[in-house]
């Protein structure tokens, strides 16, 4: 691993930079990205620093109650209004930016809020979902998220007037009282709906780690950027990509998983690096 200059936990040195330009400059970069993406749209990161402890519902627990999924889908309900309305922020644009360059291969993000696509990047895999498609879990019919919205806006019309909202990164939401939430079901066979998002204790489609894993194999440098590499998904793409000796350049707000296997490793936000990286890795900025 290179060594680094001590950096603050918010600005990569000039020093540090220079060193992640040297690894990714004239190759074919696959990008892999987590919550720490998305922070500056307004959504909150689960592991970066001071950001609170949580325990998100599991598959199992889904499945296994009305309860659980009454206040899930009223959770749900209200963080993906919040998702709804975030925009793509100047990380999310530099990303699509870099890619319709023929600098990025590919992303592939751990993030469920689809910044990446609304920001412009084509070749995107949705490591977990998005929270714009709904599933039906007995039929298997798909429907676009805003249909079920306005269908759970009208069945609890109390929902869409809370005092107060906290957001969570997976498009959740706390509802104190959820007892009388009405749960939406399967317009065709009334079965059980979920968003096309995996679950904690879920499987991720083996299709779409396959598509995942087609881009790491296509790409000559991984670069990561705001993910702490705890869910076992995002260590695995960084594993292929060590096994093929690609240069790997880290970005994330505090240590992650993967730092030991970096080549470079910056202690510093997505957003404002990215900005800097891509005027040295994009020719028109470069010579600017």
């Amino acid at each position: 691993m290179v060594p680094l200059v001590e950096s603050s936990p918010r600005a990569a040195s000039p020093v540090e930079i220079d060193e992640a330009v040297a690894a990714l400059a004239g190759r074919r970069i696959v990008v892999l990205t987590g919550a720490g993406m998305s922070t500056d749209s307004g959504i909150p990161d689960y592991r970066g620093e001071g950001a609170p402890k949580r325990n998100p519902m599991t598959f199992d627990q889904f499945l296994e109650s009305h309860d659980y999924r009454r206040r899930y889908w009223a959770g749900s309900h209200l963080g993906w209004k919040m998702f709804h309305a975030a925009r793509p922020n100047a990380g999310h644009r530099i990303l699509a930016e870099l890619e319709d360059a023929g600098v990025v291969s590919g992303v592939i993000t751990q993030n469920v809020d689809g910044l990446h696509a609304r920001a412009g990047s084509t070749h995107l895999v949705d490591l977990h979902g998005s929270m714009d498609r709904v599933l039906c879990l007995n039929c298997g019919q798909a429907f676009a998220r805003a249909s079920i919205a306005e269908r759970i806006s009208a069945d609890n019309p109390w929902l869409d007037r809370p005092d107060a909202i906290t957001l969570a990164p997976d498009g959740d939401a706390d509802v104190t009282d959820y007892s009388s939430f009405v749960v939406p079901d399967c317009s065709v066979c009334q079965g059980m709906l979920k968003p096309d998002v995996v679950f904690f204790g879920e499987f991720i489609p083996n299709e779409r780690f396959q598509e995942a894993s087609a881009l790491v194999a296509g790409a000559e440098a991984m670069l990561i950027a705001g993910s702490s590499l705890v869910v076992n998904s995002g260590i695995r793409l960084l594993e292929q990509a060590r096994r093929r000796r690609l240069p790997i350049v880290i970005v994330n707000r505090g240590a992650t998983k993967g730092d030991s296997r970096a080549t470079v490793k910056l202690d510093a936000g997505a957003a404002e690096t990215l900005a800097e990286l891509s005027r040295h890795l994009l020719p028109e900025k470069k010579n600017a």
